[in-house]
């Protein structure tokens, strides 16, 4: 059988275009869906694509059918990383997604031995480094911790990164602003350890302290065309479900 019709859009198109909607926040918990009728219309299909279509995002726990309300999106869908709110924020500038807020900031200067985090900011063992972290929670529940570092040639352009202060323009737009070299984002890798006692806490997971807790996190480097820029890494909650790719 095959993924999408040979000619105009097929059930994987109309999913995909609900899902990046609900990913950018445009769709929020509780919006109903267009229904049937109005989305058959809009992408010029079957009803019987529609229903596929809608199926995935069911599958994927996207959205829920609530019988008279039709299909609307499901609560607190996705958790998405802190690239994907890069993104989010240059197509329709929101920071937040609705009911998503963030805590515990916290912008520490520090010396940095972990050998990934040196490996990928081409740094030394225990060179100092400014470490940025924040709790992001939806409708109060704790999803992400995030984590921004930053070598000291970066916060020298960008000194902002070291006070403790929320940013109000993201480091990548004020580096270029201040120095004319693009800032790119390097692959997002996905891997799962075992978290420490400081993410436990911040996710309000109560464990034995001998406990190993598996999560899941990710990870990514920025660079521009000489050098390593930051590391940004996002661990999330054992129940967040995070979109991978695109």
């Amino acid at each position: 059988m095959a993924y999408r019709a040979p000619a105009g859009r097929g059930y994987a198109d109309v999913a995909a275009h609900f899902r990046q909607q609900i990913r950018n926040g445009e769709l929020t918990p509780g919006d109903s869906l267009p229904s049937v009728g109005e989305i058959r219309q809009q992408f010029d299909v079957a009803a019987k694509t529609v229903s596929r279509a809608l199926g995935v995002l069911k599958g994927e726990g996207l959205v829920t059918s609530r019988g008279a309300l039709g299909t609307i999106v499901a609560k607190a869908p996705l958790v998405i990383t802190g690239t994907d709110r890069l993104d989010r924020m240059s197509k329709n500038g929101l920071r937040y997604a609705p009911g998503e807020t963030s805590s515990d900031h916290q912008v520490l200067l520090r010396s940095i031995a972990d050998p990934e985090i040196c490996r990928a900011l081409e740094l030394e063992p225990h060179d100092e480094v400014v470490i940025r972290i924040r709790v992001f929670r939806q409708d109060g529940e704790p999803t992400t911790v995030g984590l921004s570092i930053y070598p000291p040639h970066t916060v020298a352009v960008v000194p902002e990164l070291a006070r403790d202060v929320r940013m109000t323009t993201q480091f990548d737009k004020l580096y270029t602003e201040r120095t004319g070299r693009s800032v790119s984002q390097g692959q997002k890798i996905a891997r799962a350890r075992h978290a420490s006692q400081d993410e436990l806490r911040a996710l309000e997971i109560n464990a034995p302290a001998h406990a190993a807790v598996p999560v899941m996190y990710t990870a990514v480097t920025f660079h521009d065309d000489e050098r390593p820029l930051s590391y940004w890494e996002d661990v999330y909650s054992p129940e967040a479900q995070v979109p991978i790719g695109t």
